[in-house]
């Protein structure tokens, strides 16, 4: 299945099960959150026409090139007495323009005389310097939709139309567990054909940077009561995710509790690494089966489980930044499956990790991001190539 074609089922699934709960938060609370409802200015930006510079406000139609005597100086935040006729108002950034004015000189083109007269040595004319009412926004102008993802920019525009609290969805609650007796966890003695498990702090690290409610529900061991069991305690989770993948072989147990209880879809992607996929549900929780490698799980979840909770969440930009690149590598045997290698960007050009096994999560850590190789492509230096950065894939 190619990639695309899987993970448009995988947003029409998560379509057709929206978290549509909300909750109210305070605005130093939503970073990650995703706004719930379409977001409105209860006040115009600015509130009042104001001054872009440190300067001199005067009205234009009482210059007439002459010295003009300061009558008032206003500072941001104080609220001025209006101009009075022949004078300006010494006047500093962001402080309200006093009724009258309509231009500011800036105070690098203005020199103050000794009798405390400002002359201007610059032609001056009519708003300059000047933001008016309203510039940004107008009060009931919508500024955000619903869907959007909260980060430091949007919650500082929210404060600047002084919103304290804002409405979001509800946080999934994603459980995640790994399949197979050959699991250890770091920091315990390894036995004979045991390896560490890596793959579940690599997902309940990078869900939690995604905002979700993570249940670590362990190592699930190769037995099929137990399996049972496990997945029955997950019933109040909106999201099974489970490492190891789910196949036909003698010892997927998590596989036949599946096939048991609920339903079950083994898609073989076009996709290096990472070719299978499993979706499914257990009485009624939908499933994800990643393949159980370092990389191919990094791979599937950045690329396609990934945007699946962000589409769930009613965010509708799921797709990271891409951008072209010259390739610093070559690739010279064309393979018939979308290939992701972990690269970087050294001297303007993208250079690739020398071992790109799916076993192999140091060629992550030592990228930048993925390269994406199209089937039946090669590559020569030189060639443009799709650079995906991890910080859109991981942020």
């Amino acid at each position: 299945m190619p990639v695309e074609e899987a993970l448009e089922r995988l947003l029409a699934l998560a379509e057709a099960a929206p978290i549509s709960e909300t909750e109210e938060v305070e605005l130093a609370d939503a970073e990650g959150r995703v706004l719930a409802q379409d977001l409105f200015a209860s006040v115009d930006l600015p509130p009042w026409p104001n001054s872009a510079m440190d300067g001199y406000a005067l009205r234009l139609a009482d210059w007439h090139g002459e010295p003009l005597p300061v009558s008032q100086r206003i500072f941001a935040g104080h609220a001025p007495a209006p101009l009075q006729p022949g004078t300006c108002a010494r006047i500093f950034t962001g402080a309200p323009l006093p009724e009258g004015a309509d231009c500011v000189e800036m105070q690098e083109n203005a020199e103050v005389l000794d009798d405390g007269r400002v002359r201007f040595v610059e032609a001056l004319a009519p708003h300059q310097n000047v933001r008016p009412q309203g510039q940004e926004t107008r009060a009931g102008e919508q500024v955000m939709n619903a869907g959007t993802l909260l980060g430091p920019i949007e919650l500082g525009l929210a404060a600047t139309l002084g919103h304290g609290h804002l409405r979001v969805r509800r946080r999934v609650r994603v459980a995640v567990l790994s399949t197979g007796d050959e699991l250890v966890e770091p920091g315990l003695p390894l036995g004979p054909g045991q390896i560490y498990n890596s793959n579940r702090r690599l997902l309940v690290s990078w869900l939690q940077r995604m905002g979700c409610e993570v249940i670590d529900a362990g190592i699930l061991a190769d037995d099929l009561a137990l399996t049972r069991q496990c997945l029955a305690n997950l019933g109040d989770v909106d999201l099974i995710l489970s490492t190891g993948g789910v196949s036909v072989g003698e010892a997927d147990y998590l596989g036949m509790a599946l096939r048991e209880a609920g339903e079950l879809a083994l898609w073989k992607l076009a996709i290096k690494p990472g070719k299978p996929l499993t979706f499914g549900h257990f009485r009624g929780v939908p499933v994800i089966g990643l393949p159980g490698n370092p990389a191919s799980t990094l791979v599937t979840f950045a690329l396609l489980t990934r945007p699946y909770l962000l589409r769930r969440l009613g965010v509708q930009q799921v797709a990271p930044l891409r951008f072209d690149v010259p390739a610093g590598f070559d690739w010279p045997k064309p393979g018939n499956r979308r290939e992701y290698l972990r690269a970087r960007i050294e001297g303007g050009q993208v250079r690739i990790y020398s071992n790109q096994s799916s076993g192999v999560l140091r060629s992550a850590a030592w990228a930048e991001g993925l390269v994406e190789v199209r089937e039946g492509t090669t590559v020569s230096p030189g060639d443009s190539v799709t650079f995906i950065p991890f910080s859109e894939l991981l942020g």
